[in-house]
């Protein structure tokens, strides 16, 4: 009987039930979200937050990044995925829960000169035109991920704004950042976060002198205020790669790297980005219930002490 089993052919051995992975399982708003299906042989379909996520194969089966919208209430978020089923059988339904919890996110007032608050008719028709420039840059087609490990840091820099800081100007324009400001001076070097390809290279109104890089699977990594880009569109570019030098350019009070990652058309908190396995060094971590998402790897601090945090009103 031993000697039987062993001779079955490998088609007869039963095959393992597909599973739903989230990672990590708890969030805050405007975290970004890997969503793998293990043992799937064809690509799912399904939703997170009742958004619809793009799957691509990947070892063992397909994975999805996902993006929460930063409005996303603190609760439970349901995640469904559907596999079609094989030779006539049903499909199969997986199911998850992502926990949401309250994000914190800080306030604070500033005053700055009226004319970053309220650009003349000129400067408003220059914004539409830098808004349509990146309405295109943003319009890749769907592929695979163009990268393969990690993500990592543009700069070593202490930060000094982070996602989600909700700003009132002059005690009456409201507004919530949408990326991570590290400290720097005129001139500092700043990386592509990851393997890519430069979709814009711009000088706009409110975000100054600005980079774009696409890394696939709807995923998109922004560099504004830069005082020199030092690539062009079209070129592909390796993480770690010196893509600009810091800068003050548009409108801020002072120089600083503006980094923000685009996802599935949100914006998404960058330290979020830099918490997902990508290259499967840490695949069957996946956090527990209830578990708190490991920490961001921290970027050295800077080597010597920088001015003041600038304020920037508005960047795209």
């Amino acid at each position: 009987m031993a000697w039987f089993l062993l001779a079955l052919p490998a088609a007869a051995l039963p095959a393992a039930e597909p599973s739903l992975l989230l990672w990590p399982e708890r969030v805050r708003p405007g975290d970004a979200i890997l969503v793998t299906v293990r043992g799937a042989g064809t690509a799912p379909q399904g939703t997170l937050a009742d958004r619809a996520l793009a799957f691509y194969p990947t070892a063992g089966g397909f994975r999805a990044l996902a993006a929460l919208p930063v409005e996303s209430e603190a609760g439970k978020v349901p995640v469904a995925v559907t596999l079609p089923g094989a030779d006539g059988t049903p499909e199969i339904r997986l199911e998850a829960v992502l926990e949401v919890v309250e994000p914190g996110f800080p306030s604070k007032e500033l005053g700055v000169a009226p004319r970053f608050v309220e650009p003349p008719p000129e400067a408003r028709r220059r914004m539409r035109r830098d808004q349509a420039a990146f309405k295109r840059a943003f319009a890749q087609d769907f592929v695979p991920p163009i990268f393969a490990g990690n993500f990592g840091w543009p700069r070593q820099a202490e930060a000094t704004g982070h996602f989600g800081d909700k700003r009132l100007f002059n005690g009456k324009k409201k507004s919530q950042h949408y990326g991570l400001d590290l400290e720097g001076r005129v001139g500092d070097p700043v990386a592509a976060t990851n393997d890519g390809r430069v979709v814009l290279v711009r000088n706009c109104y409110a975000s100054g002198r600005s980079v774009v890089v696409w890394h696939g699977a709807g995923l998109y990594s922004v560099y504004f205020h830069l005082s020199r880009a030092l690539v062009r569109p079209g070129v592909e570019v390796r993480r770690g790669q010196a893509i600009g030098r810091v800068g003050g350019t548009g409108r801020v009070t002072g120089p600083h790297l503006h980094w923000g990652v685009k996802l599935g058309g949100l914006y998404v908190d960058p330290e979020s980005v830099l918490r997902l396995d990508f290259d499967g060094s840490g695949a069957t971590a996946v956090a527990r219930s209830g578990e708190a998402p490991a920490p961001a790897p921290a970027p050295p601090p800077p080597a010597a002490p920088v001015p003041s945090a600038p304020a920037e009103i508005d960047s795209p």
